[in-house]
């Protein structure tokens, strides 16, 4: 009779769940910008969690868990992007002129400023290595040192990649600042719908929207399919009180903006429909990855901000 898998698997295996889950927010930060997308971003932070414990059993214990996450995010990030066939990183000669002090000077604390507040998709227009090295240093302050083991580079080219990605990212800003701001459109009458019914708390009129084998996506909640196991994502808002919708815009995307309080500008996380046939065919809701909307650039559709979420 078979002994079955080694406890100490069990307990590793609790331990990456704790590390990842930890992680996720920070993981999402440099995934997003990655691909220029949050949406994008936590697909990836998704995947990586299956793909590390499929790992499992081949993972030296004495692996440290938070820099090997981060690695196979990076490597299933980077396949996603060349197989979109993305622009490859240009080669780059070394920089000795950036610093890596544990104080830094007030040039380098506003180079940093800058890539923090820098709109998520403006990432993308880098070439992908000076991309990595400017989000794992300016947004996440990794050292040097961790980005050259991570990617697979000398401290010097690190240097140098840091140096013309910033460059090349001030740039980048400064154009996007020059263009008018894009005037976001109405709801679509199907997201309206869905938005109404729900602040109405007709849970079974939003059933009625759902397509026979309707997928829903909950972060690390196993994924509900079908109408009848879908469905009972409005029986679990049906309990909760206060929660508004709001249609939306991100990243071009038509969104749905979910408020907890009425009262705050910001909403606490986002839901995205999918439609087929005019019936919904897969709902994501960020309820338990709210970080997506933490990092995302989002415009509530015109009736609805000027409306005051009424």
């Amino acid at each position: 009779m078979s002994a079955g898998p080694p406890a100490g698997n069990d307990e590793r295996r609790a331990e990456i769940l704790a590390v990842a889950g930890a992680l996720r927010p920070e993981l999402h930060r440099y995934c997003a910008r990655l691909m220029g997308s949050v949406f994008d971003g936590e697909d990836v932070v998704q995947d990586t969690l299956i793909r590390a414990l499929e790992a499992l059993p081949e993972l030296d214990e004495a692996t440290p868990l938070r820099p090997w996450l981060f690695r196979i995010a990076h490597n299933r990030a980077l396949d996603l992007l060349r197989s979109r066939a993305v622009r490859k990183a240009e080669p780059i000669a070394a920089a000795s002129d950036v610093v890596d002090a544990a104080n830094p000077d007030p040039v380098e604390m506003l180079m940093r400023q800058e890539a923090v507040n820098t709109a998520v998709s403006r990432f993308a227009e880098l070439p992908l290595v000076q991309r990595s090295v400017v989000i794992l240093k300016d947004v996440l302050d990794e050292s040097l040192v961790e980005i050259a083991v991570l990617l697979n580079l000398t401290v010097d080219a690190v240097k140098g990649h840091l140096a013309r990605g910033r460059a090349r990212l001030r740039e980048i800003n400064a154009l996007a600042g020059q263009l008018p701001a894009l005037a976001p459109g109405p709801a679509s009458d199907a997201v309206a719908r869905y938005v109404t019914l729900f602040n109405q708390r007709n849970w079974d009129g939003l059933r009625t929207l759902l397509a026979d084998d309707v997928k829903l996506n909950q972060s690390t909640y196993p994924l509900r399919v079908g109408a009848a196991d879908v469905g009972l994502f409005f029986t679990i808002y049906a309990k909760i009180d206060g929660v508004w919708l709001v249609p939306a815009w991100l990243e071009g995307r038509e969104v749905i903006a979910v408020f907890e309080d009425r009262n705050n500008p910001r909403p606490s996380y986002v839901m995205w429909l999918e439609w087929q046939n005019g019936r919904i065919s897969f709902i994501r809701d960020y309820r338990y990855s709210r970080y997506v909307a933490a990092d995302a650039e989002l415009t509530l559709a015109p009736q609805a901000a000027s409306s005051g979420q009424e």
